[in-house]
């Protein structure tokens, strides 16, 4: 919005030491690969759901299809979302023990039936997913296609006939026998536990499962000199906060040109507004944006009687609002180690932008 740009030139952003204590530093009692052995059966899905999202560049579109009716699919992944012909299976397998075959034949059974009466294609691949891993037997079994698709006839009469479905028997007929022998069985593959958990600490779910600390923070950005788009909200609030306080119309930054109070406020404030813009990215990629959402709100319901306090001006009133929002005694989100004097003050100005009854000018 050209009524806000100004050549001023822009400050460094301060620095602050951290003075809290991060919940998420302790790390976990036990080691994730034993974590992951504790997780319910659904968890366990959640989490292979989560791992796969590190996986943009393999797939545009991951469901979680785990439960009753799933017809042998648990997480479902499709590299082309337009075509849902092309598709990886996951299936998640958490037992106490390592795979065995006989932990397979029925999800095998499955696949080969709801494929043979075309409920579903045959998937690209489909892998075995399991906190315990497999065992021996079941690894070799994997790693000779002809003799994993023997040994599932060798055991569909006891393992799948009486298993599949729960309203009839499925018989190996001849003719759905011959469509099994069409199968490609290399398609069957397993993932160890210590990959997946290896590669899911490159998800911003990592840290809040097995704790260990968030890194450290990239410095921020600094403002540029014309406003950006996303700033027009609080900025104009703020001018209406310096115009009530002049007793004048402010139309843009330029009028407090001759104000040097209010000219260095006004940066202070656009610098701490990136600063916790920044706070914002660094949550989304190491935890969840709903984490940072989280403390914005807590920061509004320490700020939010400040505001409805009564004031002379708008400036008065912003400034004693972000005063007291610097010292909230934030203690249970788990950014509060990563969270610095100017974010607390740079989401006084998020607030502005993003809710109306935050805002500096009583009618």
């Amino acid at each position: 919005m050209s009524t806000l740009n100004s050549t001023i030139p822009i400050l460094d952003p301060p620095s602050c030491r951290n003075i809290y204590v991060d919940t998420v530093t302790s790390g976990p009692n036990i080691s994730p690969i034993e974590r992951v052995s504790l997780y319910s059966s659904k968890d366990w899905e959640v989490f292979v759901e989560e791992w796969l999202s590190v996986k943009k560049d393999e797939y545009q579109k991951v469901e979680r299809c785990g439960g009753s009716g799933d017809m042998g699919r648990d997480v479902i992944a499709w590299s082309d979302q337009t075509n849902l012909m092309v598709w990886d299976n996951y299936q998640c397998k958490h037992y106490d023990h390592a795979l065995h075959p006989s932990d397979i034949w029925i999800e095998l059974g499955k696949l080969m039936y709801y494929t043979y009466i075309e409920e579903f294609n045959l998937p690209r691949f489909y892998y075995f997913i399991a906190p315990r891993g497999v065992g021996t037997s079941l690894s070799s079994l994997l790693g000779n296609p002809d003799k994993l698709r023997l040994n599932l006839f060798e055991n569909w009469s006891k393992r799948c006939e009486n298993y599949i479905t729960k309203t009839q028997s499925i018989l190996l007929v001849p003719k759905f026998k011959n469509y099994i022998e069409q199968v490609d069985f290399s398609i069957f593959k397993y993932i160890s536990p210590m990959k997946i958990i290896e590669d899911h600490k490159q998800t911003p779910f990592y840290v809040a499962r097995f704790g260990g600390g968030l890194p450290e923070r990239p410095r921020p950005s600094s403002p540029p000199v014309a406003p950006a788009d996303n700033e027009i909200q609080y900025l104009t609030k703020l001018l209406e906060a310096y115009g009530d306080h002049l007793g004048r119309k402010i139309r843009n930054i330029n009028d407090i040109r001759e104000y040097k109070e209010l000219k260095d406020h006004l940066f202070r404030s656009r610098i701490e507004f990136y600063s916790a813009e920044a706070l914002r990215r660094f949550s989304r990629d190491t935890l969840s944006e709903e984490i940072f959402m989280e403390l914005q709100e807590e920061i509004f319901c320490g700020i939010i009687d400040i505001i409805h306090s009564e004031f002379s001006d708008g400036y008065i009133r912003v400034k004693e609002v972000v005063k007291t929002s610097q010292s909230l005694n934030l203690t249970s989100n788990a950014l509060i180690n990563r969270t610095k004097i100017p974010d607390k003050r740079g989401i006084c100005h998020q607030l502005a932008n993003e809710r109306e009854e935050v805002t500096w000018i009583r009618e």
